[in-house]
């Protein structure tokens, strides 16, 4: 019974992060569009931010359709704890804590459940277990 629950909230906790990392991603690409995010980016003092911008908006798509899926989670997981860590120092850190005050609270919260995610195999329901693909990454490591 328990392992079928944590299945169930690993599957929860991919598809909710995952969710919201697409649809930065994609706002990105979509509201603020590649220069507005580009021009933010110079305006935080992200270095080469021409490059970052769209590396980010692309991680950020991607990544979060990979953790939905359950697709290679530790890379994208560690990806996109690397990708808050930049929000937090470059974008959030001077507010404080309080997400309110657009502090790093949430951004947070995302980078921590990167790397929870990134690194639990994600459960029976991700892809790469369905496949059999983590148990090749696990082997890969212990050789």
């Amino acid at each position: 019974m328990l392992d079928r629950a944590r299945n169930i909230a690993l599957l929860l906790a991919r598809v909710a992060t995952g969710v919201i990392f697409l649809v930065h991603g994609y706002q990105k690409f979509a509201t603020m569009g590649i220069a507005g995010t580009t021009q933010f980016f110079e305006s935080i003092d992200i270095p080469l931010p021409g490059l970052a911008a769209p590396l980010v908006a692309v991680l950020e798509v991607v990544g979060g359709i990979a953790l939905i899926l359950g697709v290679g989670l530790p890379v994208f997981g560690t990806l996109l704890a690397l990708d808050m860590v930049g929000a937090i120092f470059f974008a959030h850190l001077q507010a404080g804590f309080a997400v309110g005050d657009g502090g790093y609270e949430y951004v947070l919260a995302l980078a921590a459940a990167s790397l929870a995610i990134g690194f639990t195999g994600g459960g029976a329901l991700a892809l790469d277990r369905i496949l059999g693909l983590d148990k090749k990454l696990a082997g890969s490591r212990a050789a």
